[in-house]
């Protein structure tokens, strides 16, 4: 019950991903705190001797709210900060409305639904590396028909070969003649059986197959979990059912054209950025947090078309480059202007989908911001 105004220095966790609602809902509903100023994500420096990179924010707060408030930006997390007026500074460090996304199991509304890739649990003995392929197959050719590409984000963003057998629906009597593989089997059996964890131990009594399987019998859009901060936009892909997905990634099986252009906009990016975990500054992407909040547009039946035929030439130009990795096409540096052009021809409609034009990303997430407030308000209204 003062006036008193403090500041701390933070790393940036504290405002983002699922760190927000427990800190931030008891600070506002409870505390009554208000933010008056803020600097967003910068480099924390210092002249120690092999200096580990700290990101940090400062946040000036009281239960008075100042007549003026003031937000401090940086176009990177290096660069000097640019000083803006602000109406309301909220959780994520936004001039925005006071929300605080929760983590959420089911999407805010009817859309695709988002699964985490397959967990092994392994041992690494069901996975093939690239330097065992050709050794693999030169001793047991037939095994061939049971390995799969299996990616995690390293190897998508890469273009990096990896494979794994995949064994899920196997009949025994055709594995039995495969002592390499068998072999790999049994390895896997006993890696089990020596873990500390139950569920674990459990699942030596299935060798042959991942631990946790999701994989879709459908093509499904891959969306890696952890993505440089240098990107413009996180860099989605559509895959087979017969390209294995790691945990290290994201899918959403049976996606569409319209999925794709939405999430590759940077209506969807400007979202991710302020709401999703880092991992020091590289975007954490996730399910709970990011995909199942995100306010999707309603768009008419001419929107949805144009936005799927734009997202169609985003991946017709990405193709044009076949020697390229995705990590080398969405590189600022080296992202081709055929490529800048697609994007940012589906930028502009998927914008228009939302029936308003914006000129920055702070723009674009208050806008989302006060969509989500309206989306969930409706929904608790309906409760």
């Amino acid at each position: 019950e003062t006036d008193i105004e403090a500041a701390f220095v933070s790393t940036n966790s504290i405002c983002q991903g699922e760190s927000v609602a427990p800190l931030w809902n008891l600070l506002f509903n409870k505390y009554n705190i208000t933010i008056n100023f803020a600097h967003q994500t910068f480099k924390w420096s210092n002249e120690a001797k092999g200096k580990a990179a700290v990101f940090c924010v400062i946040i000036g707060f009281s239960t008075k709210s100042r007549k003026e408030k003031k937000l401090f930006y940086y176009a990177t997390v290096d660069s000097t900060p640019v000083e803006k007026k602000a109406v309301q500074i909220n959780a994520y460090l936004v001039d925005a409305p006071n929300v605080v996304i929760d983590s959420r199991n089911q999407p805010l509304q009817p859309i695709t639904q988002m699964v985490k890739g397959n967990i092994p649990v392994d041992g690494g003995h069901l996975i093939i590396e690239e330097n065992e392929y050709d050794h693999f197959l030169s001793k047991e050719p037939e095994s061939k028909k049971y390995i799969r590409p299996f990616l995690g984000a390293d190897e998508y963003l890469n273009s990096k070969k990896r494979w794994c057998l995949w064994l899920a629906e196997v009949n025994p009597s055709d594995l039995k003649n495969l002592p390499f593989v068998l072999d790999r089997i049994s390895k896997v059996r006993e890696f089990r059986l020596a873990s500390k964890k139950e569920a674990t131990r459990k699942y030596a009594s299935y060798p042959m197959i991942f631990m946790e399987i999701r994989q879709p019998h459908t093509n499904y859009i891959l969306v890696p979990r952890h993505s440089s901060e240098r990107r413009k936009y996180i860099p989605l892909g559509f895959m087979n059912p017969e390209t294995i997905s790691s945990d290290a990634n994201m899918m959403i099986p049976n996606a569409t054209l319209y999925d794709f252009g939405i999430l590759t906009s940077t209506m969807h990016m400007a979202w991710t950025r302020y709401v999703c975990g880092r991992l020091k500054s590289d975007y954490r992407y996730s399910k709970d947090i990011v995909y199942n909040n995100f306010p999707w547009p309603s768009p008419s039946a001419k929107q949805k078309e144009d936005i799927e035929k734009a997202a169609q030439t985003v991946l017709d130009v990405r193709a044009k480059y076949p020697d390229s990795s995705l990590a080398d096409l969405y590189d600022p540096n080296l992202m081709p202007v055929d490529l800048v052009k697609a994007h940012t021809a589906l930028d502009r409609l998927v914008e228009k989908a939302y029936g308003k034009t914006f000129t920055n990303d702070d723009e674009r997430v208050a806008f989302l911001f006060e969509e989500y407030k309206r989306l969930t308000e409706g929904l608790f209204a309906k409760k």
